[in-house]
Parts: C-alpha cells; structure tokens; sequence
C-alpha cells in the first residue's frame, strides 16, 4: 500500500520533547550554534563533547577524521554509468513515483543509492533545492559513502545499517550543513542482503521527526514491493533446498543471482575456497533448464561430483538446488599464497586487515606521527614493524616498553637525543601513570617543535589498547596526529586461513606440519578473543606433540573447541580444558563426561554454553 496523506505531510519543526522520550535518531533540538561550535571544536582539537553530540553522529565524525575526509569541501568519487537494472531500481520505481506525487511542491527530495553509496535515482519537486543538491553532487552516478563525504544521512545509514537522521551541523562537510538527511537501509526480504539506502533530505532548517519516520515507512514499501517480484521463485527455491537438505547427510547448496544457501555439511566438510570453486561451477551448470552431473576438481586437492536440479517456477526459472559428493579427499590445506604480499613478513588479506596496513604505510610515507590501538595480540606493532622492513630494511626501528615507568622515559630521552632516524615505537602507553603520561607529553611536544625546525625524519608511533574514556592519557594522544586501529582477529577471520601456515613456519622446525580441512575449520570457527596472539600460542601448543605431517582436530588443544567472547582467566581456561577432554573422551556423551567430573547434568550443561564449547553432536 502507498503512504497515507498523513504520513506524506511536510516535515515540521519537532515540539519541545521529555527527557524520559527522547528517541535515539531525531534532530538534534539545541541551539545550532552550540551543535557548530562542537564540530568546530572535533574538528581543530580532535574532542568530543558527549553532551552536546549524540553518539552516532560522534562515532562517524571519528570514523570520517580517519579516512582524512576534507571538511571544507566535497569531493566524491564517480559512476558515469550505474547499474539501473537491478530489482531495487525496478521495486522502487512505483513506490518514488506515488510518494513524489504525494509530496507534490514540497522541498523533500527523495534520493535512492546502491550498497556502495551510489545514487541511482533523484526525484525533487522544489527546484531550488534541486540546484543545491546539484552544488553538493549529490546526483545520480556520484557516491555518498562515508569513506567519500563524511558524516551524512546516506553513508553513515550504511555503515551503522540502520535508520539514521543527520541534519544540519552534524554533516562532517560545512557544504551540506543547511540539509536534513534521512537514511534507511532497505534490504533483501529473504535474504536479509543489505541492498541500498533510501534518504530523503529538506532543507535543515524544515526537518522534523516525520522525516525519520517518512523515510522507514517509505523503505518498508519498496521491500514489501520486492517481496512480491522476487518471493515466489525464492520461496519454491528454499522448498527445494529443504527437500535436498531431508533426503540424507549430504553437501546442499541452492542459488540465485540473490541468494546462496549453504548446509552445515557444506560448511564443516569444504574448504573456504573449495566452496567458491564450487558455487561458481553451480551458478555456469544453471544456464541449462536440464539437470546435470558434473565432476570437479577443488582447489584443496579434493574431488567431487555434483548433481544440479534447476527449480523452475510458472514465472520463470528460480536457482538451483546442488548436491555435493566428495570422491576423493585432499590430504592437506595448501597454502594459499597472496597476489602480492602487502607486507614482509605478516600474511592476511580481509579488507579491514588490509586497510589498516594501507593506513599505516601511507602515514608512513607521510612521516606523521600516529597511535595505533586495537585488542592486545591483534598485530599492533607487527604492523608498525612491517611497514618499516618494507620501507627501509637497514633503518633503526626501536621499541620503548611501558614495564618500568620509571626507566621508560630515561629511554625515550636517550632515544630521541641519540637516533635522527628510523622508527621508535612507544608501546602501551594507556598503561602509563598519570605523571609519566603528562611527563611524555611535555617531551614529545618539544621535540615535535624541534623536529620541525630540524627537518628531522624520525617515525614516532605509540599503541595502546582500546580506551573508553582518554582519561589522562587525552594530551599524549594529541600530540600524534593519526591513528589507526587494527581490527581483532574475529572481525578478519577469513585471515586464519593465511595466517596458520605462516605462524607455523615461525613456531615449528623443518618439516613444517599442514594443517587439514577439519582442523581449519575449527580454527576458523573459534572467537579468538586474544586475537592472533592466542592463535599463536595454539599452534605452538600442537607443535610440541605434532611435529610434522598433517594436523587433525584431535591434534588442536581443547581452547579451539570453543567460540567464547572474552579472554578467559587462568582457573577458567583450566576448566574449561577439563570439560572439552572430557568430552573428547567421552564421544561428546555430556552425561558420561559430567559424572567424570563430579558434575551434575544441569552443571556441565551451562558451562558448555557459558565457555562457547563447541563439538560434534552425538
């Protein structure tokens, strides 16, 4: 159904509100020069005041002052030629068509973007604000992702993916603060894929909490209209897949050009990139309307026959259901070597691995003094020492450690009086005591002064850990101009694959051991919350009793059994270890495992939930 007239009426100022409902996204209602003064303030001295900014908005401000988004002037990367023959250009259309009509002479412009940001359709029945759009690019073929334009109702919709509202000062952009921008993400109704945004801007001056809600009711009607061209054939497609999926415990994949759906048979037996080989060999075997048997090789070495069945429907053909027969079984995970290693001797190519080391080498040629901070044992400082082995092999690169405060900062003064060159790395400086932090301060900051009058080419870094609050330590993380963060393992898990051969070579003597299928696959499924550290230490831990040939499950120490969130204290890792070997020798038998224990059944029970414990049902 359309919108009612009541839900199309023109954006107003919002009443004044409670403090007991005061919802989450609406316009900020305090004065706009106290919003400005704020964002002027982020942006010359790098503080936010939490008083003033609402959370999300401080949080993308952040994220824009990261990718060194220019705030005087908007610059966006663009696509003479967008794809417009999507199903959410077609859904869509009805739904801007009517809302438009409704909307009639009112300065609301509807806007619709890809999942990249790009807009793909403007509708705009007020001319003036038509030509200002125009001014701040924000027309067909140009992006307004973040990572381009900063703070804005479009892009940070998309990185939150949810509704969001930005409006007037909030922009990170001084050309869009006369806007009001409301973004909603609109989504596959099956698949739940994140599909493009849809924004509806005024100018700031005229938003009101009806254009937030306008905006969702408006996003909802383009889903609900693309569950009416898509539903069927993807509904008779998941009837196939389930049918598959009954008929015994084989590997099932169903597919589309929109959906992928995998088993857990798939997932437990098939390597990451054997499942790709895969998918791509389904998706070339659904052209036909027959089904179809094929044999394949798989890049682990494994072997294995297909059977395609092809799901038709009376509007036309809907995917594929697959069923999958391993022939023959690769012995190991071969290493998978990158297409150009990033960085010498690191390995992981996510894309928030990667942009991390891109970050940090591009301050590295830039000589700018940065922090970089992420969970311990995400790769912090191997980051900050590749990136100096690629950019001068021979050069100095010096690491002053926190663990005696009082020696620490004799060692930087030695350092910093001593070396013109090179690389020194202040490591965990949120460990600091106050009056060494203020002390470090005060050093830095004259050297800086120094160093500029000097031409001095030193690369000062510091890490430390995430921060709630900067606390004390907020002056020394001023006087480092960047900073980068390094992603937890769990957020690049793809990466284990890269990192275990390479973590192996370092803690296992020649012959290096493989690892196999299933094994990966349970170090893939882990949570790893000491990040690649405790990976690591895993590895080395399986060394000491596998010293070459292949690496099984059974071979993996009990930690890698479970997917739990947090780092564990030593009496916790302890029993946690005894419950999984229990296990282990038990069969998975819970009961058995609880009585050689000394547990009851409820017990063991929650604290297999409590630590993550993950094995094979029985």
């Amino acid at each position: 159904m359309p919108p009612t007239d009541s839900e199309l009426s023109r954006p107003h100022r919002p009443p004044p509100e409670r403090p007991s409902d005061r919802p989450s996204e609406r316009p900020s209602e305090r004065p706009s020069d106290t919003l400005a003064a704020a964002r002027e303030r982020f942006l010359t001295v790098g503080t936010v005041d939490s008083d003033k900014v609402r959370e999300t908005i401080a949080a993308s401000w952040w994220r824009s002052r990261t990718w060194n988004i220019a705030a005087d002037h908007v610059q966006l990367a663009y696509d003479k030629d967008p794809d417009l023959e999507t199903p959410l250009v077609h859904g869509a259309a009805p739904v801007l068509r009517r809302l438009l009509e409704q909307l009639g002479d009112d300065a609301v412009s509807i806007v619709l973007t890809d999942a990249d940001g790009v807009v793909l359709d403007r509708r705009t029945g007020d001319r003036r604000l038509e030509a200002h759009l125009d001014r701040v690019q924000l027309a067909p073929g140009f992006s307004y992702a973040e990572q381009y334009v900063g703070t804005n109702g479009i892009g940070t919709a998309l990185e939150g993916g949810r509704a969001t509202g930005v409006f007037g000062h909030e922009h990170y952009a001084e050309n869009l603060e006369e806007l009001g921008c409301a973004g909603v993400p609109v989504r596959h109704p099956v698949s739940g894929h994140l599909l493009g945004v849809l924004d509806l801007t005024c100018w700031s001056r005229d938003a009101g909490p009806l254009l937030l809600a306008l905006a969702k009711t408006t996003a909802g009607h383009i889903e609900r209209e693309l569950t009416t061209l898509t539903g069927l054939r993807e509904f008779a497609l998941f009837q196939e897949y389930l049918r598959a999926c009954r008929r015994g415990t084989s590997i099932v994949f169903a597919l589309n050009n929109n959906v992928v759906m995998m088993n857990d048979h798939a997932r437990q037996l098939l390597a990451p990139q054997d499942q790709t080989a895969l998918l791509g060999a389904a998706a070339e075997a659904m052209f036909g309307s027959r089904r179809a048997t094929l044999d394949t090789d798989l890049p682990s070495g494994a072997k294995a026959r297909m059977f395609c069945t092809p799901v038709h429907t009376a509007s036309g053909p809907a995917g594929g259901v697959v069923r999958v027969r391993l022939t023959e079984a690769g012995a190991g995970v071969p290493l998978l070597p990158s297409p150009r290693p990033a960085l010498p001797g690191i390995a992981g190519s996510g894309a928030l691995w990667q942009r991390a080391c891109d970050d940090v080498a591009a301050r590295y040629r830039e000589r700018e003094w940065i922090t970089v901070h992420g969970e311990a044992g995400a790769g912090k400082l191997a980051v900050l020492r590749a990136v100096h082995r690629r950019h001068d092999p021979a050069g100095r690169f010096h690491v002053v450690d926190q663990n005696d405060p009082r020696l620490f900062l004799a060692e930087v003064r030695r350092e910093l009086a001593e070396e013109t060159s090179g690389a020194l790395v202040l490591r965990r400086i949120d460990r600091l005591p106050p009056v060494t932090a203020q002390e470090l301060t005060v050093l830095l900051r004259q050297h800086r002064k120094d160093a500029e009058r000097t031409g001095e080419r030193r690369w000062v870094t510091a890490t430390h850990q995430p921060l709630d609050r900067e606390g004390v330590i907020a002056p020394l993380l001023r006087t480092f101009p960047g900073a980068v963060e390094v992603p937890p393992l769990r957020h690049h898990i793809e990466d284990v694959r890269e990192l275990v051969p390479v973590l192996l070579a370092q803690v296992a003597s020649q012959p290096v051991p493989t690892c196999s299928r299933a094994a990966l696959q349970l170090l893939m499924r882990a949570a790893w919350p000491g990040n690649i550290g405790q990976l690591r230490a895993a590895l080395a831990k399986v060394v000491r009793n596998r010293r070459s040939g292949v690496i099984e499950p059974a071979d993996l120490p009990p930690e890698c059994r479970a997917v739990g969130r947090r780092v564990l204290s030593p009496l916790e890792s302890l029993e946690r270890d005894a419950i999984v070997q229990s296990l282990l020798d038990a069969q998975g038998h819970k009961n058995e495992a609880a009585r050689a224990l000394g547990l009851s059944r409820a017990t063991i029970y929650r604290k297999i939930r409590d630590y993550g414990i993950d094995l094979p049902q029985t």
